[in-house]
């Protein structure tokens, strides 16, 4: 049986420093989870230029898991969408590899331009495919990422500043030309936003009750959701920008429409970003995808142990350094320019991308077929089906990629493999 320890550790002389920490693990050892959380209370210890939030959820094959405070989940929203999309393959709803099926339930893909780097639009000449869609290949950008969608953006407007909000909720944001022909290249965008969608029409109701009728129900998942409740508001814990001086101010969060009880019923349910919710509940997906699909909490399965394969099998093998390209950043309040998807993976070591996810190993312990995805808010969960380990590592601050929540995650995923070699021995 699982033991689980909950440690936490709130401050409540600033509103802008919050700890809460939380371990759920079948191996690692009481004394490595006070460590974790010791590295947890540093990151927020410096109240003016560390990190406003800081909070962990590690997982083992038989974790159960309760609730904690609610966060933006933003693209870690994409894991769920892509479980939506393979439950429609196993059931024959959708096909992975279809370009006319896409092209019948979303309309709107069929005639879609490309974008060139002079501004002009050229047709594309191949078909989108579901498969595209889930591995960033199908043509879509960020405007936050990539320029050239905004200068489109703007000169087809009366308005010059006006651009592309893909966090917007609302659906004309995802009309969006692609950036490169299907097919052709890696580019991380609104892709799975468009798989969202396909998700929505092909099974007939809005994105979110899909994913609560079967994915988050038959995982006993509560307060995952892209419409918050009223009593899942109470526990928001804020969003902050990290200001060039390093300091902290609090903001609001992009996806505002979701959070105004005047807006929901319209609001479009992002399959890339639209997620709130606890990192405890959300850590229950990663343990059944290290279960093959199935929980050991409710024995419901949410994919078939062949999906799951699929999944983390890498759809991606003739371009191995797709992901060390450098990511330019187009809007500096909400990412800063990385170099590549996983910088700390050194240039030896080979990566790949599977369905929704990045398979990337690492200088942390994790095996070499491990896969993970990470929030624009912050947030990064990885997933080591061979150790039988996953977890959570979250902030609540922006611009992505901030250096001192990227490295606590690194840190805490390092020292909780090193907890397990000493379980081992």
């Amino acid at each position: 049986m699982t033991k689980c320890g909950t440690l936490s550790n709130t401050n409540t002389d600033t509103s802008r420093t919050q700890l809460a920490t939380t371990m759920a693990t079948q191996t690692i050892r009481y004394e490595v989870q006070l460590e974790l959380n010791k590295l947890l209370d540093e990151a927020c210890a410096e109240r003016t230029a560390g990190l406003p939030y800081a909070s962990a959820v590690l997982v083992a094959p038989e974790d159960k898991t309760g609730s904690d405070d609610i966060l933006w989940l933003a693209s870690c929203t994409k894991l769920v969408t892509t479980i939506a999309c393979l439950q429609l393959v196993e059931n024959d709803t959708l096909s992975l590899d279809d370009s006319k099926e896409v092209e019948a339930i979303c309309p709107e893909l069929k005639n879609v331009m490309v974008l060139m780097e002079d501004g002009s639009l050229v047709p594309k000449i191949r078909g989108i495919t579901l498969r595209m869609l889930l591995t960033h290949t199908a043509g879509f950008g960020y405007s936050f990422l990539n320029g050239k969608l905004n200068k489109y953006k703007s000169s087809r407007s009366e308005d010059e500043s006006k651009q592309f909000d893909e966090f917007s909720g609302v659906f004309e944001d995802i009309l969006q030309p692609l950036v490169n022909q299907p097919g052709e290249t890696f580019e991380y965008g609104i892709s799975i936003d468009w798989a969202g969608v396909l998700v929505e029409r092909a099974a007939r109701m809005n994105l979110n009750d899909y994913m609560q009728r079967h994915i988050f129900q038959p995982l006993n998942i509560r307060d995952l959701s892209m419409i918050p409740s009223s009593q899942m508001r109470t526990r928001l814990v804020g969003l902050w920008q990290r200001n060039i001086d390093g300091s902290l101010s609090p903001r609001e969060y992009p996806l505002s429409r979701a959070l105004d009880n005047k807006n929901t019923s319209d609001c479009t349910h992002s399959g890339g970003a639209g997620l709130f919710g606890s990192i405890r509940q959300f850590s229950k997906i990663i343990t059944a995808l290290i279960n093959g699909g199935k929980s050991p909490e409710t024995t419901s399965s949410i994919l078939s142990p062949a999906s799951v394969s699929q999944m983390f099998t890498n759809q991606l093998p003739q371009w191995p350094n797709f992901a060390r390209r450098h990511l330019p950043a187009a809007k500096l309040d909400l990412v800063y320019p990385a170099e590549g998807l996983y910088p700390v993976c050194p240039p030896s070591f080979p990566q790949g991308f599977g369905l929704g996810c990045l398979i990337s190993p690492g200088i942390t312990g994790r095996s070499d077929g491990t896969v993970h995805w990470t929030g624009l808010s912050n947030v990064f969960w990885w997933l080591d089906q061979q150790n039988g380990i996953g977890g959570v590592v979250a902030s609540q601050v922006l611009p992505f990629a901030d250096p001192q929540a990227a490295t606590l995650w690194v840190h805490v995923e390092t020292r909780a493999y090193e907890g397990l070699q000493k379980t081992a021995d």
